[in-house]
């Protein structure tokens, strides 16, 4: 067993545990992070996408001590104050869902995507989601989700 320290949607974790868990499981067994599914183990679809430090990765693809001394976002630790995030509102206003299961790992990476590019055209925004799968929707709306909440998080920033 191994110690690690994570902090998890700004509360800091620590625990013991196989050095050869990964992510996905340390947050949805140890640490009851739910919302954080796993699709597929092999880093096709993208369902456990969740933040490290602010920047997207697999948490499928990634050992829970890999994360040790890092600050982890998951799609629970993105509404406050009871406001969903931007991001997840426009998913939920553009439709851009059917069953849901793919939709944390979605949102997780379309905010990483418009983080790094503000005003994504549909083209860059079609690029930047590749590495997340659904297999209910067309990805139409997912786009338009995507670019919506880019205009709302380029508002909220021009307002701080």
């Amino acid at each position: 067993m191994t110690r690690i320290t994570v902090s998890v949607d700004g509360v800091s974790c620590t625990d013991e545990v196989e050095p050869r868990m990964l992510l996905v499981h340390y947050l949805r067994e140890t640490v009851g992070k739910v919302g954080t599914v796993i699709g597929c183990d092999t880093s096709n679809c993208g369902a456990c996408t969740v933040h490290l430090d602010g920047r997207s990765v697999k948490s499928c693809n990634m050992l829970a001590v890999q994360a040790d001394g890092h600050e982890v976002t998951t799609i629970e630790g993105l509404a406050k104050d009871g406001r969903l995030h931007p991001m997840q509102e426009a998913f939920h206003e553009n439709h851009a869902l059917q069953c849901g299961y793919c939709t944390p790992g979605m949102i997780m990476q379309a905010i990483d995507l418009v983080g790094q590019n503000p005003s994504p055209t549909e083209d860059e925004i079609r690029h930047g989601m590749e590495g997340n799968l659904c297999r209910c929707t067309g990805y139409h709306n997912i786009v338009k989700a995507v670019a919506a909440a880019a205009g709302a998080m380029s508002s909220e920033r021009s307002d701080s």
